[in-house]
């Protein structure tokens, strides 16, 4: 596979793709996400020609074997790029979670249903969201969409919520439960009739994550696009770890960004407030302080995500007994790094506002999401559950849950 007949050019385009060749590629891509961040976000403005230009530079394949057509990565080198990301715009990097969720799977299972269907959709630069949420009322988890068997497939019906990135995806992922109880898991092209994604994400942060509302009515989902759920056990039954990982790796996105900016306002726009001994902002022994602990705040963050990542990657090729003790092992490594990474960016976000006064609240300025989207992303998996499962983890020797939050 090459990276030909897109927006992206490489100087030997019949090479196989490098990592370095995806970073170097979405420099330019990043930069402008990052420029233009605050006013899309108050604009309510999806950056829908950069995140096509992203993927089809091939970040999707960032983590895929060199034989399949990837860079060849380890999840190290993603979880560093998706840093890189949410550095930019953090709103992107989550939308594109589920994109990178899919690929992490084929990287991981050679074994995988549909893989080779969603490989060559990856190739291909395809994007894809997913849920299994819903707020149909019921308890938590539960599945109230349903899939009605018919002669080449199923009748799927129902509304998912926190569907992210469903507005740039081509493809839509979730799960139904048919007339026999059965959990069917089914991915579709987001163009098919019936499916509908809704604009109507109202959070207080994560605003242009696209986590809204799909809506399925009768919609035809064929035999070769659904599989049922829960007929192979894996040996390391924590399936939720990268995805785990991978809200850690945005958050330590948002921190580095905090930094970013407390830097540039300090540089470019701060005065030092009256009493201060010092002529200009950046020689004030109280900013420098303070943009220290911002700065290792957002340093602790990036190394626990790379650290987890480097745990995970450790996993490939383990089976039975050995695959099962180091899945919990590294299961309970990310969720340190999820309590260590959402402490640090909402740590990170409150400190900017100390390196100026008044005028580094302007409106104009959006420091305030920072703040607001680290807080929105850790509100989906608690940090306290977290912690607490560590230190039973540590104490005890007692498992981490398997629900896909560890």
């Amino acid at each position: 596979m090459t990276l030909t007949d897109t927006a992206c050019t490489r100087t030997d385009a019949a090479a196989p793709i490098t990592v370095d060749d995806i970073r170097t590629s979405i420099n330019p891509i990043l930069q402008r996400l990052a420029a233009t961040a605050t006013d899309r976000e108050r604009t309510r403005d999806y950056a829908f020609d950069d995140v096509r230009e992203l993927a089809e530079c091939g970040i999707a394949l960032t983590g895929i074997a060199v034989s399949d057509g990837g860079a060849g990565g380890s999840v190290r080198d993603v979880a560093d790029l998706v840093i890189a990301i949410a550095r930019a715009d953090s709103n992107v990097a989550q939308a594109l979670r589920t994109t990178f969720l899919v690929a992490e799977q084929i990287a991981r299972h050679e074994d995988l249903p549909l893989r080779e269907v969603n490989l060559d959709r990856l190739r291909r630069y395809a994007l894809f969201a997913g849920t299994s949420n819903e707020r149909s009322g019921g308890a938590s988890g539960s599945v109230a969409t349903t899939a009605r068997r018919v002669a080449d497939g199923y009748i799927v019906s129902g509304r998912k919520y926190y569907s992210t990135g469903g507005l740039y995806a081509s493809y839509f992922s979730a799960q139904a439960i048919d007339e026999n109880g059965r959990t069917i898991r089914f991915t579709v092209p987001t163009d098919r009739t019936g499916v509908q994604h809704l604009d109507d994400f109202d959070a207080v942060g994560q605003r242009l994550t696209q986590s809204g509302t799909t809506a399925l009515h009768d919609v035809q989902v064929f035999d070769d696009e659904a599989v049922v759920a829960g007929e192979h056990v894996p040996d390391n039954p924590w399936t939720g770890s990268f995805a785990q990982l991978y809200l850690a790796a945005v958050q330590a996105g948002i921190a580095a960004r905090a930094l970013d900016d407390a830097v540039w306002f300090v540089r470019e726009k701060a005065r030092p407030i009256k009493h201060s001994t010092a002529d200009k902002s950046s020689d004030d022994p109280y900013v420098r302080q303070t943009v220290g602990q911002l700065a290792a705040h957002a340093q602790a963050a990036k190394a626990v995500v790379l650290l987890a990542a480097e745990e995970l990657h450790a996993l490939r090729g383990l089976n039975g007994a050995a695959a099962r003790t180091a899945g919990a092992q590294a299961s309970v490594t990310v969720a340190q790094a999820g309590v260590v990474t959402i402490e640090s960016a909402l740590s990170a976000a409150q400190l900017l506002f100390d390196v100026g006064g008044g005028s580094i609240t302007d409106r104009h300025l959006g420091f305030d999401r920072h703040w607001r989207n680290a807080r929105t992303a850790a509100n989906h998996n608690p940090r306290q559950w977290k912690a607490a499962v560590a230190g039973a983890y540590h104490l005890t020797g007692e498992d981490p849950p398997t629900t896909g939050l560890f």
